[in-house]
């Protein structure tokens, strides 16, 4: 599986640095993504949805440590990209 467009929205919220959208293979894509400022950096939160009772599920999600840090280390490089160049949106093609 290949990451093949990474597309970051930034914002200007506290925690929250911007939203994303990448494309998997150049025929998947999943939508709000979000970068956040933690303790120790950046992390990506994958989408999720609100429950009932009122906690989040994630509805995509890497099953494995391995698939996870490819696509954060993938996302965050691109957001970093983005920042450093003022923060307006930006979409990157990887192949």
């Amino acid at each position: 599986m290949q990451v093949t467009e990474v597309r970051v929205f930034p914002v200007d919220e506290d925690k929250l640095r911007a939203y994303v959208t990448i494309t998997l293979d150049h025929c998947f894509v999943i939508r709000d993504l979000k970068i956040i400022k933690g303790t120790t950096g950046y992390f990506v939160s994958m989408p999720s949805k609100k429950r009932k009772d009122g906690t989040y599920k994630d509805i995509a999600h890497p099953i494995n440590n391995e698939t996870r840090r490819m696509l954060e280390e993938k996302v965050i490089a691109e957001y970093e990209k983005v920042a450093a160049e003022g923060g307006s949106q930006r979409a990157l093609g990887n192949g």
